[in-house]
């Protein structure tokens, strides 16, 4: 035969279960994955101002961002993070000529760029635990053309999904 709780048992229940839920969803959020928000124009046309991200905060504890990666990084010159697409890798050498992106001499394919005009980059070897990363869409892109080359450590997480407004749902590219 079952016993019948008391409602301060069930209470007490109730509370706990809320308290463990709320512990998990604190430390998903502060370790595993959260939710961002594009402001501004700099990656148009792959992600859009006010459109909601579920940015990956633990991938990069375990490897390095690679070319494409569209990544959250945090600067010393800015109070917000900012989002950018990862162009050139530690040891390579990133020139901008004739509107074309260069790696280490080859020219590098951006499907996700439209053709837009962008402005010439001398070239920058790109120094070990470094990144350098650019908008899609530079002419409106603060980003390392102008701030240099990101330590690898400001890098806070990957964009992986994005889930709003819902014409957008589905993974980063």
């Amino acid at each position: 035969m079952m016993q019948q709780q008391t409602p301060l048992q069930t209470t007490w229940e109730l509370v706990a279960t809320l308290g463990k839920s709320l512990i998990f969803a604190v430390a998903i959020i502060m370790f595993i994955g959260q939710v961002t928000i594009v402001e501004g124009r700099s990656m148009e046309p792959t992600l859009h101002d006010n459109q909601r991200l579920v940015m990956d905060k633990i991938s990069y504890e375990f490897y390095e961002p690679a070319r494409g990666d569209v990544v959250i990084i945090e600067i010393p010159s800015s109070d917000k993070a900012l989002i950018k697409r990862v162009i050139g890798l530690a040891g390579e050498t990133v020139e901008i000529r004739e509107n074309q992106v260069y790696i280490n001499g080859e020219l590098l394919a951006e499907p996700y760029q439209p053709n837009r005009p962008i402005s010439t980059h001398p070239p920058i070897t790109v120094p070990t635990e470094h990144i350098f990363v650019m908008g899609d869409n530079r002419p409106h892109s603060r980003d390392s053309r102008a701030f240099g080359t990101v330590d690898i450590y400001r890098v806070v997480g990957k964009a992986r999904f994005s889930i709003w407004p819902p014409e957008t749902f589905g993974v980063v590219r």
